[in-house]
């Protein structure tokens, strides 16, 4: 008897914690399988020319994987192939995860999202603000929305060449202009707080270290570590087991190699698995851009997010909530500063850790909705509410001059036939 008691947890156990997304035949999902068939050689071209590594693609509708595929080297020095369950450094596709997590502890009441930052975080308080030179005081102490959408006056201060991100570069990163000083983001944000505004809160919108605060923000309000939170509450209800800050030594095969091109146009390695800060014991969890994760596992957490919160038994969030996240945070006379191509502006906002498309696209196939997000290393995602689509781009590529991702948007949104 307490045999079949164990046989028959053992089953419902394996059964509720499924690691896949069950497939379909492109047709029976509104897809066309001769149409997505494009997707394969484009890729593999790319590949062939020595302008990409290797690429995975994924894309989903209805809860249905339709089409799934690796092409080219998971590592240039080795030449292994790619797999479907290669990991990728995923960098800034971290902060929806990010936004996630706080979101969770918002229906907690752990907060609210008019509440000033420095509540919770005194260490910004009386926060100043540099104007032509001056240090002047804020309008409003910058609030948690704010922070979640990128409209806190923060910056990042790698990619921009104001006063301020030169204050930001000096203070905060180390010599190589990409990697931090500190060990920890509770270090970092500190010494952040020393450092002025680039701007009012909420008069602007300027791509920023926030969510790293905001990852901050919930270790102050949870009292776990980060990692330790994103463990508990998002990688283990939805499966995830192929996503962490440091990758476990028995999965470092599975990382590849990452990459650019030097001056003479040459994809060259930039960095090892050996050598990756990622295949250390990680201290710093950068909610901004530390994760390495897999094509499926970010399926599964974006699939979380088109069911409106649920997936596979667990509720993250309500469905008001993602309609909460999914919503143009950016005011009239808030200048978006990103997506958008001269003449054909109003199209892209940003809501609560990711960019939405507010209306129409006017340059690229897609739906009024859609949200979406990359990272670094070329990687990106996007979620169609209308279609009921997520479809999944994934390479390692730093600063890479190729428009892969709107190509992919292009490839994904053409297959469609219904």
């Amino acid at each position: 008897m307490r045999t079949l008691v164990f046989l028959l947890f053992f089953v419902a156990f394996q059964f509720s914690h499924a690691t896949e997304l069950k497939s379909a035949r492109p047709e029976s999902v509104g897809l066309s399988s001769e149409r997505l068939e494009r997707i394969r050689p484009f890729m593999q071209a790319y590949v062939d020319n020595n302008q990409l590594a290797g690429v995975v693609t994924l894309i989903a509708r209805r809860g249905k994987v339709a089409h799934f595929e690796s092409v080219g080297k998971l590592n240039l020095i080795t030449g292994e192939a790619l797999a479907k369950d290669s990991l990728f450094r995923i960098y800034s596709m971290t902060k929806p995860v990010v936004s996630v997590a706080a979101m969770i502890l918002y229906e907690q009441g752990k907060f609210q999202l008019t509440d000033p930052v420095e509540k919770y975080l005194p260490e910004f308080k009386d926060a100043k603000v540099w104007v032509e030179g001056e240090l002047v005081n804020q309008d409003h102490a910058f609030t948690i929305r704010e922070l979640m959408s990128h409209t806190a006056g923060l910056t990042y201060g790698i990619f921009g060449k104001t006063e301020v991100d030169a204050l930001y570069r000096e203070a905060l990163f180390d010599s190589s202009g990409w990697g931090f000083k500190h060990k920890t983001v509770e270090e970092m944000v500190t010494a952040m707080s020393d450092l002025p505004l680039l701007y009012q809160p909420g008069s602007q919108w300027t791509y920023s270290l926030s969510s790293d605060v905001l990852g901050r923000l919930i270790e102050v309000l949870s009292g776990q570590s980060l990692d330790d939170f994103f463990q508990t509450n998002i990688f283990d209800p939805l499966g995830m087991k192929d996503t962490f800050f440091t990758v476990p030594a028995d999965k470092i095969e599975r990382l590849g190699t990452n990459h650019m091109r030097n001056k003479e146009g040459t994809l060259i390695v930039i960095e090892t698995p050996e050598k990756s800060n990622f295949t250390k014991n990680v201290t710093f969890f950068s909610g901004g851009g530390g994760l390495v994760s897999t094509a499926m596992d970010y399926l599964r957490f974006s699939q979380m997010m088109l069911n409106n919160g649920s997936f596979n038994g667990h509720h993250l969030l309500g469905r008001k909530t993602i309609e909460l996240m999914r919503t143009n945070q950016l005011s009239g006379g808030a200048a978006a500063g990103f997506g958008e191509q001269p003449g054909v502006t109003g199209t892209v906002g940003f809501g609560l850790g990711f960019a939405v498309i507010t209306d129409q696209p006017k340059t690229v196939l897609g739906s009024k909705g859609e949200y979406t997000w990359g990272g670094a290393a070329g990687t990106i995602f996007w979620i169609d509410p209308r279609e009921e689509l997520v479809a999944i781009l994934m390479v390692q590529m730093i600063a890479s001059p190729y428009d892969l991702r709107s190509q992919f948007k292009v490839l994904t949104d053409q297959a469609i036939i219904d």
